[in-house]
């Protein structure tokens, strides 16, 4: 069955449990607690149409809908524990706590009642269908798209124990070696090639998990080989040095006996994805009409400054690549760059006087908060980078393409730290905060740069 199947079985299955849960639940609240026969109340009706929708909505903030050929038995009991007792909270305190009872024990059996109904109703045909999953994926030709880095006897024994297990679910593809030399695998699955025809190979086949069979002590290689193939997509496994095991750095993946270090491609979990994107356009919502009299102030003051546009366009490079047009208030003169691409610096001519101000308040960003609504942008992420300079950079540090995993921000803790970069070699410092951001990033780490972005705007000491 194909991915979007079993995502509209999960889903549709959701929904009926929902509505099914609530039925139950008001016909045993009516006859069991309150006395009373069952009757179907518009309160009855309300509920059967609208709290299904609400249980769906937080089941896709949650992640349940995210990678579905990923769920196991144990994370869909987790996923459904923690849903049924935070939504039953909050359908007790919303809903059932007003309601009239006869004693403070049947509050206990309502919220029990509403709780119960909900997670076995839910839980239930979860389990059916991620059971049925399991074993698609564990037939013949059906895993997990799999290609292993590595040819020698430690990558033809990875392939001997996890492929001959009976609940294997990597479907390997083929292999490539780093030498030329070792082939041990070729009886078993298809030589792809050398590793240096990597992004050909990925081109060419849909892989979903690699396996790194060469050893972690050979950081050199091993680098290079992760800056190419690490997109954020693909599952990415690889074998541990003793000191990476022993110093408890890197969480472990035991795939059947086999220990591997597991390259989780977002730090960041599903839900927590989702509820910044949710806060995004509330916040940049919120804040484009707070700042109509900013806007207005600033317009204004451009204006009269030089001659010339209100705003400034510019192409960036975005998410995955993609090019989209920054907005910014104009804060140099027209022309400034008419002998090509330059950096600003600290005491730059071609910055008006205004201009020196609003950069310093950061004033001249405030209309990225159209960018960050349209989707273009973050509140938080990498600063965005034109191509003439990311080509510049990536031919001393590749890993800088990294950055463009995520959606760039309007600031970022480079941009705290550092401020705006006068050159490349200061850029190349800056990218060592955004690349400890991208490896760390979370809610909490979010809203303090946020603050402290927040305070550079009050005290005016932006660089």
């Amino acid at each position: 069955m194909h991915t979007r199947n079993w995502k509209i079985s999960l889903f549709s299955a959701d929904l009926i449990s929902a509505v099914s849960s609530w039925c139950i639940f008001f016909y045993l609240r009516k006859e069991l607690i309150e006395g009373q026969s069952f009757y179907p109340d518009e309160n009855f009706y309300y509920g059967a149409i609208i709290l299904p929708f609400l249980w769906l909505l937080f089941y896709f903030m949650q992640g349940t809908y995210h990678e579905v050929r990923r769920l196991f038995r144990i994370k869909i009991l987790n996923l459904t524990t923690i849903a049924s007792v935070f939504g039953s909270i909050v359908l007790f305190f919303t809903l059932i706590l007003d309601d009239k009872v006869r004693s403070y024990n049947d509050y206990y059996q309502l919220f029990l009642l509403v709780f119960m109904t909900h997670y076995l109703c839910t839980l239930v045909p979860r389990l059916i269908i991620v059971t049925l999953l399991i074993s698609s994926i564990r037939k013949k030709g059906s895993g997990f798209k799999t290609l292993i880095i590595g040819g020698n006897e430690k990558a033809l024994d990875l392939f001997l124990e996890i492929s001959t297990h009976p609940k294997n679910v990597n479907d390997f593809i083929g292999f490539v070696n780093v030498n030329g030399k070792d082939r041990l695998l070729e009886p078993y699955i298809s030589y792809l090639g050398h590793e240096k025809n990597l992004e050909s190979v990925m081109l060419n086949t849909h892989i979903e998990e690699i396996i790194i069979a060469i050893e972690a002590t050979e950081h050199d290689r091993l680098k290079n080989i992760l800056l190419r193939i690490d997109d954020g997509k693909k599952r990415i496994k690889l074998l541990p040095d003793t000191f990476e095991i022993l110093s408890g750095s890197i969480k472990m993946t035991n795939i059947f006996g086999v220990a591997l270090i597991e390259l989780f491609p977002d730090p960041m979990p599903y839900w927590q994805q989702a509820t910044k994107r949710l806060i995004d356009f509330i916040f940049s919502s919120a804040a484009i009409l707070l700042l109509i009299p900013s806007y207005l102030f600033s317009a204004l003051a451009v204006k009269l400054s030089s001659p010339g546009p209100i705003f400034y366009l510019q192409e960036r490079v975005g998410s995955k690549g993609k090019v989209f047009k920054i907005v910014k208030f104009r804060t140099m003169y027209v022309d400034a760059e008419k002998f090509g691409p330059q950096l600003s610096s600290e005491n730059d001519p071609r910055i008006t006087k205004i201009g020196r101000f609003m950069r310093k308040t950061r004033l001249d960003e405030f209309p990225q908060f159209f960018n960050v609504l349209v989707g273009h942008m973050s509140l938080v992420g990498p600063r965005p980078e034109r191509q003439f300079y990311i080509d510049q950079i990536i031919k001393c540090e590749p890993q800088y393409l990294q950055l463009t995993r995520v959606r760039p921000g309007i600031t970022s803790w480079g941009q705290v730290k550092y401020g705006y970069a006068e050159n490349v070699d200061q850029m190349l410092q800056r990218m060592k905060y955004d690349l400890i951001y991208l490896k760390n990033r979370s809610l909490a780490l979010d809203i303090k740069i946020m603050m402290y972005t927040i305070l550079i705007v009050l005290k005016a000491k932006g660089k």
